[in-house]
C-alpha cells in the first residue's frame, strides 16, 4: 500500500469544485510523494462543519472532492485516503491536545480571526487548529505539505508535540513543513494579489478542474494583467503576468525566466494563448480520469481507507491512552 520509511499527512476542504490552486499547491505534490512516503491522504469534512451549511449539498460535496482527489493522481491502493469522520480517533486525539493548549494561542490564529468575522464565532471554528493537529499526529507523521496560509496551523502543531511529549513522555515525531519551490499559492485570475478561491464571486478568477477547454481558455483570456506589453516576471510590478508566468511553468515543467524570456515581446495575446493552451493539456488527464468515474466505487474505496486508517489509528491512540494514564 506504500513506500518510503517517513510518514506524509495531509487534508482537503470537501468543497466539491476543486481548482487549479488546489491541484498545484497540494494534490499534485501528494500524487509525487506516493513514491517516496508512507502517504495518509484524507477530506477533513469535519472541519468543514463550522461554517453553516446545507446537510444534502453538503454529502454530495465529499463524493465530488474525493471523486477529483482520485482523478488528481491519489490512488487508494498507495495511499490511506479517507473521509475524517469515519475515523473517530481523530476527534479523540483533539480531545487529548486540547487540555494542553492554550485559549491566548488559538485566539492568535489569523484564520480565527477571519473567519469569525465572516461567519461568526464558535467553539469548533476556535478549536479548528486543535482538530488539525490532531489530523496530522493520529498517524504519527515525520511531515506535512502546507501552504503559507497554514503554516501558523503547523507552527501550533510542533508546539503542541514538544508540550505533550515533555509532559507524557516521547509519544508524537514532530513533523516538518514540505513546500513546493514553485506554484505553492496560485493566485486569482482577476485579483493576482489574492489567492485562488473558491470563495470568490467571480467565476473567472479560478480554473475548476472539470473546466472544459473552452472553459479555460475564455478564463485565461480574461486574466487580469498589466498596461504594458512585455512579459516579464516581476511580482512587485506585474502579479498578473507573473502569475501567469508560474501556472506555464507549472503546465510545462519549463523554467519561468525560460518562458518569459522566449515570450518577452511576443504581446500579451499570444503569451496567452500559449498558457492557456498548456493548461488545457494539463488538466486534460484529471478531468477524463474525473468523467470515467462511478460513484458507487469511489464511496467502496474511500470506506475502505477509512477501515485501514481506523486500523492504525487505534494502534497510535494506544500508545496516547498509555502515556496520559488511560490505558486499559
Amino acid at each position: 500500500m506504500y513506500v518510503g520509511e517517513k510518514k506524509v499527512f495531509s487534508g482537503i476542504q470537501p468543497t466539491g469544485e476543486l481548482h487549479l490552486g488546489n491541484l498545484v499547491g497540494a494534490l499534485r505534490n501528494w500524487a509525487q510523494m506516493q513514491d517516496d512516503y508512507e502517504t495518509y491522504y484524507c477530506v477533513v469534512d469535519l472541519h468543514a462543519m463550522t461554517i453553516p451549511y446545507d446537510p444534502a449539498a453538503f454529502q454530495a460535496a465529499r463524493l465530488e472532492t474525493a471523486k477529483l482527489v482520485i482523478a488528481s493522481g491519489i490512488e487508494p491502493k498507495r495511499s490511506v485516503f479517507y473521509f475524517q469522520s469515519q475515523v473517530p480517533q481523530h476527534s479523540e486525539l483533539a480531545w487529548v491536545l486540547s487540555t494542553i493548549t492554550g485559549i491566548g494561542q488559538l485566539n492568535r490564529m489569523t484564520q480565527f480571526k477571519e473567519k469569525a468575522d465572516r461567519s461568526g464565532q464558535n467553539l469548533g471554528l476556535l478549536s479548528y487548529p486543535v482538530l488539525m493537529a490532531a489530523d496530522i499526529l493520529i498517524h504519527k507523521v515525520h511531515a506535512v505539505p502546507v501552504g503559507e496560509d497554514q503554516r501558523q496551523h503547523l507552527e501550533l502543531t510542533r508546539d503542541l508535540v514538544e508540550r505533550f511529549n515533555h509532559r507524557f513522555g516521547e509519544v508524537f515525531p514532530v513533523p516538518e513543513r514540505i513546500t513546493p519551490a514553485v506554484g505553492a499559492r496560485v493566485m486569482s485570475l482577476q485579483d493576482p494579489t489574492s489567492k485562488m478561491s473558491k470563495s470568490d464571486s467571480d467565476v473567472r478568477s479560478r480554473l475548476l478542474l472539470t473546466d472544459s477547454s473552452d472553459q479555460i481558455r475564455r478564463k485565461i483570456r480574461s486574466a487580469v494583467t498589466d498596461s504594458e506589453r512585455t512579459v516579464a516576471y516581476e511580482w512587485k510590478t506585474k502579479p498578473g503576468i507573473s502569475n501567469l508566468l508560474e501556472l506555464f511553468s507549472v503546465a510545462t515543467g519549463r523554467g519561468v525566466e525560460e518562458l518569459a524570456s522566449e515570450y518577452r515581446d511576443a504581446g500579451y495575446g499570444r503569451f496567452k494563448m500559449a498558457v492557456a493552451e498548456a493548461l488545457v493539456e494539463y488538466l486534460r488527464p484529471v478531468r477524463q480520469r474525473y468523467q470515467g468515474m462511478d460513484n458507487a466505487e469511489v464511496s467502496r474505496l474511500m470506506a475502505e481507507g477509512a477501515a485501514e486508517a481506523r486500523r492504525r489509528a487505534e494502534v497510535s491512540m494506544a500508545t496516547v491512552w498509555e502515556a496520559v494514564g488511560l490505558s486499559a
